[in-house]
This record gives structure tokens, C-alpha cells and sequence, in this order.
């Protein structure tokens, strides 16, 4: 993202009214917005244009939003925040599992929404580099390069999306130091458990443990306090 420019956003629901509506609140909030009403339009627009943030629905009349969200996510690393009439956590987790950064269920304030994009696009907003800085191991194996942002784990890189490598780095800067759930929404998400889903943490946690564990079930790094929260062994 140029942060000089302002924020490019994706609205992504075939209610045409409610797109056009938050177009219009998130343009209030001084994003550039476009709208697509269709999984196709959205498809064709992504490959155009960058945007910096994808604002989708999970139900596109005939389309799977989460159809949308795997062909985009094949591209690129935007993040993504699903939209969706169910507000059963099983469908939240699940969204949250194939790879949303967020998850808000209908019907929704269009400020909260506008807030959400907020958040997210402040966590995965790369800082910019301040001068010479050599990336230092945390623990035998295991680099992380907040620089480059990039993860090695026994020679090799591992990819991650921003939020994955924004809690991996938190969590590495205080070994062994326990944080809840409710804790890392705070100071991972700038977000709070009144707002968003625990559940949240909880996926993010999961989806790093198969990337950069050797046995996801047994974690070497990325351990769990049993009824307290995660910690970075080192």
C-alpha cells in the first residue's frame, strides 16, 4: 500500500443497495471504493486493479463467496473480510479457516464494518524500513525477519499471510510469555472480544502450527497454556 494514497477497497455483495452503501460509509471514511455485484465482476476486477482490502459476502446468488476468496487468495495476499447473513461460529470458523481475516455477521452497523476495515488494513499495512537491521534467530532453526517479513524455519522460508507473520512476531518478542486470546485480539487485531470473535486467534494459531511445526498436533514453538492462552517457547 502507498501509505500517501488513499486505501483501495473491493465491495463485493450482489445486494446492490447494501454495496452501494457501504461504498458510500467507507468512502465517508476516506477510502477509495469500488463495487462488484457479482463473483465474476469481482474476479475481473482484482485482476485489474490493486485493492487493499476486499470487503466480501459469503452468499453471491448463485456464486460461493468462498469460491471468490480461494481464486483471489491464489493471486495475492489481500486481506478479506467476509460478510455473511450467518452468524452460526461454526460458519465464522470455517470462514476464518479458509483464509478471511475477519468475519462479520449481518445485520451489521455499516460504521462497525467501516471500523473493522480499519483494523485490518492497520495490521496488515507493512511498516516501512528505518535504516540498516539484520534479521536475528529466536530460536535454533527459526528466523524471523521483520524487515523482509519473512519466516525461516530449518533452512526453509515459509510463507505467511500478514496477520499469520503479525502474530508469530509478537508472540517471538516475548518468549514464553503467556497471552490470551482476548489479549492478542488486542494487540494483534487492535480489536477487543466484545467486537470480534476468539475464535479468530484461535484459527490464526492453527494455521501457523501446520506451516511452521514439524508435528501441528505436538508444537515445538507455538504451544498452548491449557485454560490460559499461547506462548512462544524458544
Amino acid at each position: 500500500m502507498d501509505l500517501g494514497s488513499k486505501p483501495r477497497i473491493l465491495v463485493v455483495d450482489d445486494d446492490q443497495q447494501l454495496a452501494e452503501l457501504l461504498g458510500v460509509v467507507l468512502e465517508g471514511e476516506g477510502y477509495s471504493v469500488a463495487v462488484a455485484l457479482d463473483a465474476k465482476t469481482a474476479l475481473d476486477k482484482s485482476k485489474r486493479e490493486d485493492f487493499d482490502l476486499v470487503v466480501l459476502d459469503v452468499s453471491l446468488g448463485d456464486d460461493d463467496g468462498r469460491m471468490v476468496l480461494a481464486d483471489l487468495r491464489k493471486a495475492r495476499d489481500t486481506p478479506i473480510i467476509f460478510i455473511s447473513g450467518h452468524s452460526d461460529p461454526a460458519e465464522r470458523i470455517l470462514g476464518l479457516r479458509l483464509g478471511a481475516d475477519d468475519y462479520v455477521a449481518k445485520p451489521f452497523v455499516p460504521s462497525e464494518l467501516a471500523a473493522r476495515v480499519g483494523s485490518v488494513l492497520r495490521r496488515s499495512r507493512r511498516a516501512a524500513p528505518t535504516g540498516p537491521e539484520e534479521a536475528a534467530p529466536v530460536s535454533e532453526g527459526f528466523l524471523i525477519d521483520e524487515r523482509a517479513r519473512d519466516v525461516i524455519v530449518g533452512g526453509a522460508k515459509v510463507e505467511l499471510t500478514a496477520k499469520e507473520f503479525d502474530l508469530l512476531a509478537f508472540l517471538a518478542k516475548s518468549p514464553r510469555q503467556v497471552f490470551t486470546r482476548g489479549q492478542l485480539l488486542e494487540y494483534v487485531w487492535s480489536s477487543h472480544s466484545g467486537w470480534q470473535d476468539e475464535a479468530t486467534v484461535t484459527e490464526h494459531v492453527r494455521r501457523l502450527r501446520r506451516k511452521i511445526e514439524k508435528d501441528p498436533e505436538k508444537p515445538r514453538w507455538l504451544t498452548t497454556v491449557r485454560g490460559v492462552g499461547y506462548r512462544f517457547e524458544p
